[in-house]
């Protein structure tokens, strides 16, 4: 989980990336997020608190992963115990699209109802631009509540890196491909510690 980032979503916002995707993006950007098992595990109401007692500043908490659809009831128990306490705006990726969602699993219908902002579709790195919070062209921004207008300028918010006991962390969507392993090799040869998994199984 990251506490504070500007990158990946409108305003400051907390990230929750979830553990295990059924999908298999290629070029995927967290191959680590992929398998069911892993991550760290947090019951709903202990990452609720935790959130809740983020500065008042960080007022949208997005959901990354892995697959947040596939964890649909404890992200939306998640939103409605954040909600309880404080006005969050709750953003999300999906690697399945608006249309597929809505016509499916009633549980991720549930999680979608709670939503302001989806990110939908697969990453497909032969359409990768430098776009607004999303890695390639086909994947839409959907705006499913009024709380948030839409930026007049569709481009990359940028990456956000933070250094945390001498390990570097980033976030973001990278805007040209291949970063991750080029920035990577680079933190390699300066001996930089890389970053630990900070992925999330919520139960």
């Amino acid at each position: 989980m990251a506490e504070s980032t500007t990158v990946l979503g409108p305003g400051v916002r907390a990230v929750v990336w979830v553990q295990g995707c059924p999908l298999r993006c290629t070029g995927c950007l967290a191959p680590e997020g992929l398998p069911f098992e892993g991550g760290e595990t947090w019951p709903v109401a202990a990452l609720a608190a935790r959130l809740n007692a983020l500065p008042a500043e960080v007022t949208g908490v997005t959901f990354s992963g892995g697959e947040p659809m596939a964890q649909p009831a404890a992200l939306a128990a998640l939103v409605d115990r954040l909600r309880a306490s404080r006005d969050w705006s709750v953003m999300s990726y999906s690697g399945f699209t608006l249309e597929a969602l809505r016509h499916g699993d009633p549980a991720r219908r549930d999680l979608l109802d709670r939503l302001d902002i989806l990110v939908d579709g697969p990453y497909l790195p032969d359409r990768h631009g430098a776009l607004l919070w999303r890695g390639s062209d086909n994947q839409r921004v959907h705006y499913l509540t009024d709380r948030h207008t839409p930026p007049a300028q569709d481009r990359s918010a940028g990456l956000q890196f933070d250094v945390q006991d001498g390990t570097v962390h980033w976030s973001g969507v990278p805007p040209v491909p291949g970063f991750r392993a080029s920035f990577e090799r680079a933190l390699r040869q300066e001996g930089i510690d890389l970053p630990i998994s900070r992925r999330t199984d919520v139960r």
